[in-house]
C-alpha cells in the first residue's frame, strides 16, 4: 500500500512538472512579443502555470485520497509513521477513547461569555481598529510601492518588480511560522480536522490575494478599493441567508451610506491629470475573481469553524500551510524564487519592503481573526472599509495622486456613517437593556 500511494505521488508530480516545462519552453520559443508582451494574455497564461504548480499538490492528493477511501487502506494497515501521516492529512487524529470505553469528542475551548462595560466594548473596539488600521494601512502603502513603482540600485539602474505569487508567498510565510509557533507554545483545543480540509480555503485565498495583486496591473487603485469596499453589503446579505442573522434597519442604512460614501471617494480621488490605468476587460474579469475566491474563504472558514471548533490561530497555520506549499511548489517549478533573488540582491530595498510586507500581513491576520471572534463580520468589515479610504487619502498625499471636493464627500459621509451606527447600536443596546431590567422587575 505505501508503495502504490509513493508511486502515486511520483508519478503525478513527474506528469505535472514536464507539462510545466514544455509550456515555458513554447514561451521562450515564441519570444517575448509573441505571449509575454500581451498585457490580455500573459496574465492568463501566469495563472495556467500557477495553477499546474499547484496540481503537483493537488492531484496527487487527490489520488491517494480515492486509493485509500477505496482500498480501505487505514483499516486494513497497523499504526505507523506513514500509516499516521495519511490519516492526519484524510481522515483526522486517532479518536480519544475514554475510560469507559467511548469515544471522547475533541476538547473545545471553553468560552465565558463575558458583560463588557461600554469603556470596555470601546477599548477593544479601539484597540482592534488601531491594530487593523496600522498592520494594512502599512501593507497597503507596501503593496503599490512593490507593484507600481521603480526601484534604483547603487548604479542608477531601474527595475519593477512583477511576480505576484512571490508576494503572496512572503505574506504567508511569516504568518505560517508566527502561528504555528504560537499552537506549540499556547493551550489549545484539541485539533480534530482532517488536514486536506484547509485545501479549499488555503487555494482560494492565494487565488483571491494573486487576483488583487494582478488587477492592479489592469485597472485605476480606485476602482480596485471600490470593488472592496462594497463588500460591507454582500457580508450582511451572506449573514441573512446562511446565519438567518437579523440586522436593524439602521445598519442596513449605515450600509449602504458607507459604500455610497466610498464611491464618491474613489471617483474623486481618481487621478485623472496622470492619466490612471484604464479599466480593461482583463481588470474586470480579476476583480471578480478576487471577490468569488475571497468570499468562498471566509464562508469555508466558518463552516470549518462550526464542525470542528478550532481556534482562530489553528485556521491561521492550518491555511497557511498549504498556502506555502502551493506557491512555493508553483515558484519553485516557474524559477519564481531565482529571478525574485536576484531582484533582491540588485535592490536591497526591495528587501526590506518585503520584510514589513510579512509582518504585516501576519499580524494583520492575528487582528482579522480576534475581530471577527470578538465583534462579528461586519463590525470587521466596516473597520477595514474606513482603512480603504484612508489607505487611498496616504496613497494620495504620498504618490500625489489627485482628489477633488467630491472625494472629501466621500470622507465625510464614510465616517459620518460609522459613528451614526455606533450611536445607533449604544442607543439600542441601552433599551434593550431598559427593558429587560423592567422585566426582570416585574417579575
Amino acid at each position: 500500500f505505501s508503495l502504490a500511494i509513493s508511486l502515486i505521488v511520483l508519478s503525478t508530480i513527474a506528469i505535472v512538472y514536464f507539462i510545466t516545462q514544455i509550456l515555458r519552453s513554447v514561451v521562450d520559443l515564441k519570444g517575448d512579443t509573441a505571449v509575454l508582451s500581451s498585457f490580455e494574455g500573459s496574465w492568463l497564461f501566469r495563472l495556467s502555470l500557477n495553477i499546474l504548480g499547484y496540481a503537483t499538490i493537488f492531484v496527487p492528493g487527490f489520488l491517494i485520497y480515492k486509493y485509500v477511501k477505496k482500498s480501505n487502506y487505514l483499516e486494513r494497515t497497523g499504526p505507523g509513521c506513514f500509516h499516521n501521516a495519511i490519516r492526519l492529512c484524510l481522515a483526522g487524529p486517532e479518536p480519544v477513547i475514554g475510560a469507559d470505553g467511548l469515544q471522547q469528542v475533541g476538547s473545545q475551548p471553553h468560552v465565558i461569555q463575558q458583560t463588557r462595560s461600554t469603556l470596555q466594548e470601546a477599548v477593544l473596539v479601539i484597540f482592534c481598529f488601531s491594530g487593523l488600521q496600522v498592520t494594512y494601512l502599512t501593507w497597503g502603502l507596501l503593496q503599490e510601492k512593490i507593484m507600481t513603482q521603480e526601484y534604483v540600485d547603487s548604479a542608477g539602474s531601474k527595475g519593477h518588480f512583477t511576480d505576484s505569487q512571490f508576494l503572496v508567498f512572503v505574506n504567508r510565510i511569516l504568518a505560517f511560522v508566527l502561528s504555528g509557533v504560537y499552537v506549540m507554545i499556547s493551550r489549545q483545543p484539541r485539533h480534530t480536522a482532517p488536514l486536506y480540509k484547509y485545501v479549499y480555503c488555503s487555494f482560494s485565498n492565494i487565488m483571491s490575494s494573486w487576483c488583487q495583486y494582478e488587477a492592479l496591473k489592469y485597472v485605476s487603485f480606485p476602482t480596485q478599493v471600490l470593488a472592496k469596499a462594497s463588500k460591507i453589503i454582500p457580508v450582511m446579505i451572506m449573514g441573512k441567508i446562511v446565519s438567518r442573522k437579523k440586522y436593524e434597519y439602521y445598519e442596513y442604512v449605515t450600509a449602504v451610506l458607507i459604500s455610497l460614501g466610498m464611491a464618491f471617494f474613489m471617483l474623486g480621488s481618481a487621478d485623472d491629470h496622470r492619466g490612471a490605468a484604464v479599466t480593461t476587460f482583463s481588470g474586470l474579469v480579476l476583480l471578480a475573481s478576487y471577490m468569488l475566491f475571497d468570499s468562498f474563504t471566509s464562508n469555508w472558514q466558518g463552516e470549518l469553524f462550526t464542525h470542528y471548533g478550532m481556534s482562530s490561530v489553528q485556521m491561521m497555520c492550518g491555511v497557511n500551510l498549504f498556502s506555502c506549499l502551493f506557491t512555493a511548489v508553483s515558484l519553485a517549478q516557474q524559477g519564481g524564487f531565482i529571478h525574485s533573488l536576484n531582484f533582491m540582491a540588485q535592490f536591497p530595498k526591495f528587501v526590506f519592503d518585503c520584510f514589513v510586507l510579512s509582518i504585516c500581513s501576519a499580524a494583520g491576520q492575528l487582528f482579522i481573526y480576534y475581530t471577527i471572534a470578538t465583534f462579528g463580520p461586519v463590525v470587521f468589515v466596516i473597520i477595514m472599509t474606513i482603512r480603504q479610504g484612508l489607505a487611498i487619502l496616504l496613497s494620495c498625499i504620498i504618490y500625489h495622486h489627485y482628489i477633488n471636493t467630491i472625494g472629501v464627500v466621500g470622507v465625510l459621509v464614510v465616517f459620518f456613517s460609522v459613528f451614526l451606527r455606533i450611536y445607533c447600536n449604544q442607543r439600542l443596546r441601552a433599551i434593550r437593556r431598559r427593558a429587560q431590567t423592567s422585566a426582570t422587575s416585574k417579575v
